[in-house]
C-alpha cells in the first residue's frame, strides 16, 4: 500500500518537484524511470532472499529502508540526490513487495487466502485513489518534499509490525546457496527490458535505444536461461517453473495489466482530446475504475471460492477486454454514463484478475518458495504496465504525446484501443489453464501446507494487511 500511495503522489509532485530543483523534463522522467528500474530488477532476488533469511526480517528491512531513502529524498538538493535516491528507495520497495505475499501464504492455508488476497487488492486501490488526492494537498499547502516526508511515520509502523509479528516456520528451509550471478543476471535483464520499453514513447519502436536495449535484453536472459539450466540451486526453483498455475497466472497478469495501462494511457487524450475535458473532469471520468476495483476485489474473492480459478480469471479477463473495447467506441458525442461504465468494467475486470491470479501463485507455490513465487508475480505486474505503454505509444502518431497536436491522434485512439484490447484477449488463453475447480476444504484436523489450523489462528496477522 505504501509503494502504491508513494508512486501515485509522487506524479502530482512531478511539476513543482522541477520548477524547485530547475531539472529538465527527461531528469524529471528518471525521477520515476530509476525506480522502476530498481524495483523490477530485484523482486525476484527480493523474495529468494526472503526464502532464505525470513520475510519478515526482509520486510523490516525494505520499510526501514524506503522510509531512509524518502527522507533523503525530502532534504534532497539537487534534482540528481533524487534520482539516485529513487532508484535506492526502488531497491528497498523490491524487498518488500515479495514479502507481504509470501507472509500472507505463510499465515493462511490455501483455501483460505481468497479474502486477504482480495482486501490487499483493495489497499492498493484505496491508495492508488487516495494518492492524487492527498499529494495535491501536500504539493499545494507544504511543498514537494512533503509527498516523501509522510512515508516516515508509515514504514515505521509497519517496522513495529513487523518486530510484534510472529509468523509460522516454512515446512522445509530453503536452500542454503543459491546462484548469485543468476540473480544479478535477472537484475541486469529485467533492467534493460524496462529501460527499452520506457524509451519507446520518446524513440518508437524502430529507434536504436529501443532496438539494442531489447537485443541486450534478450541476450542477457539467454546467458541466464542456459546458467539456470546448469545450476544446481537456481534462482527460480524448477518446481516453481514447472508449475503451470504458476507460470499461467504470470502470463495473465503481464497480458491483461498491459492492455489495462495501455488503454489508460490512450484514454487521456481521448478524455481530454476527443471529448475536451480538463484533467479533473478526466479524473472524475474515470473514478468508477478506482471505485470498482476496491468493492469488486472482495466480491472476487467470494467468486473465486466458489467457482475457482480458471472460471473467474475468464470472467475478469472478459470484462478488461469488453471495457477497453467499450472506450474504442468513444467519440465526441460520447456521454459520462458510458465512459463511466467502461471504466467501472475495467476495474471490476482487473480486480478480479488481481485477485485470482494472486491467490493461484501464492496458494499453489510451496511456502519455502512463497517469496519467490511472490517476486515473479509483482515482477509481471510491474513489466505488464511498461509493456502496455510501449505498445500504446509506439501506435499513437509521432508528436501525439506533447500536447496540443488532437487532430493528429484523434483517429488513432481507437485503432490503439483495438489492439490494447487485443492484447489483453491474449491473457484469455493462460486463463483457460488455470484450475477448474476451487480448492477443497481440509479435513478439521490439518491444511494443505502441512500445518495445523489453530497453529495458524494463533499467529497474528501479517503486516501487509494493514
Amino acid at each position: 500500500m505504501v509503494v502504491a500511495l508513494d508512486g501515485t503522489v509522487l506524479m502530482v509532485a512531478q511539476p513543482s518537484l522541477q520548477r524547485d530543483l530547475s531539472a529538465t523534463f527527461a531528469q524529471v522522467q528518471w525521477t520515476s524511470t530509476a525506480y522502476l528500474l530498481t524495483v523490477a530488477g530485484f523482486l525476484i532476488l527480493a523474495g529468494r532472499l526472503g526464502d532464505r533469511y525470513g520475510h519478515t526480517r526482509l520486510l523490516l528491512i525494505g520499510s526501514l529502508g524506503f522510509g531512509v531513502a524518502s527522507a533523503g529524498i525530502a532534504v534532497a538538493p539537487s534534482v540528481g540526490w533524487v534520482i539516485a535516491l529513487r532508484a535506492v528507495q526502488g531497491l528497498f520497495g523490491a524487498l518488500l513487495q515479495p514479502a507481504t505475499l509470501a507472509l500472507l501464504r505463510q499465515v493462511y492455508p490455501p483455501d483460505r487466502l481468497g479474502r486477504p488476497v482480495a482486501l490487499r487488492t483493495s489497499a492498493i486501490g484505496v491508495a492508488a485513489a487516495a494518492g492524487p488526492v492527498l499529494g495535491g494537498f501536500l504539493v499545494a499547502e507544504l511543498g514537494w518534499r512533503s509527498v516523501f516526508v509522510i512515508n516516515v511515520p508509515v514504514v515505521l509502523a509497519i517496522a513495529l509490525c513487523c518486530l510484534a509479528a510472529r509468523v509460522p516456520e516454512t515446512g522445509r528451509p530453503a536452500p542454503r546457496r543459491f546462484d548469485a550471478g543468476g540473480a544479478l543476471l535477472l537484475a541486469a535483464a529485467l533492467a534493460l527490458l524496462v529501460n527499452a520499453l520506457a524509451e519507446v514513447e520518446s524513440h518508437g519502436w524502430g529507434g536504436y535505444r529501443t532496438v539494442g536495449g531489447l537485443i541486450c535484453s534478450a541476450g542477457v536472459a539467454a546467458v541466464l536461461v542456459r546458467r539456470e539450466r546448469r545450476s544446481r540451486n537456481p534462482l527460480v526453483p524448477a518446481a516453481v517453473v514447472r508449475s503451470v498455475p504458476v507460470t499461467a497466472s504470470m502470463a495473465l497478469l503481464l497480458f491483461t495489466a498491459g492492455g489495462l495501462f495501455g488503454a489508460l494511457f490512450v484514454s487521456t487524450y481521448v478524455l481530454q482530446g476527443v471529448l475536451g475535458l480538463d484533467p479533473l473532469g478526466s479524473a472524475l471520468r474515470a473514478l468508477p475504475l478506482t471505485a470498482l476495483m476496491v468493492v469488486g476485489a472482495p466480491l472476487a474473492g467470494l467468486v473465486l471460492r466458489r467457482l475457482g480459478a480458471r472460471t473467474t480469471a475468464l470472467g475478469g479477463t472478459s470484462l478488461v477486454v469488453l471495457g477497453i473495447g467499450s472506450l474504442a467506441r468513444t467519440d465526441g458525442g460520447t456521454g459520462s454514463l458510458v465512459t463511466g461504465a467502461a471504466f467501472a468494467l475495467l476495474g471490476a475486470g482487473y480486480a478480479t484478475v488481481m485477485v485470482t491470479a494472486t491467490g493461484t501463485v501464492v496458494g499453489d507455490a510451496p511456502p519455502e518458495y512463497a517469496g519467490v513465487v511472490g517476486g515473479i508475480k509483482q515482477t509481471a505486474v510491474n513489466i505488464g504496465p511498461t509493456f502496455g505503454i510501449a505498445i500504446a505509444a509506439g501506435l499513437l502518431p509521432p508528436g501525439s504525446t506533447g500536447g496540443g497536436q488532437a487532430e493528429l491522434w484523434a483517429g488513432s485512439t481507437g485503432t490503439a484501443l483495438l489492439v490494447l484490447a487485443a492484447v489483453a484477449a491474449i491473457a484469455l488463453i493462460p486463463a483457460a489453464l488455470l484450475p477448474g475447480q476451487p480448492r477443497r476444504s481440509v479435513p478439521p484436523g490439518g491444511d494443505s501446507s502441512g500445518q495445523h489450523p489453530q497453529e495458524a489462528r494463533r499467529c497474528l496477522i501479517s503486516p501487509s494487511e494493514g
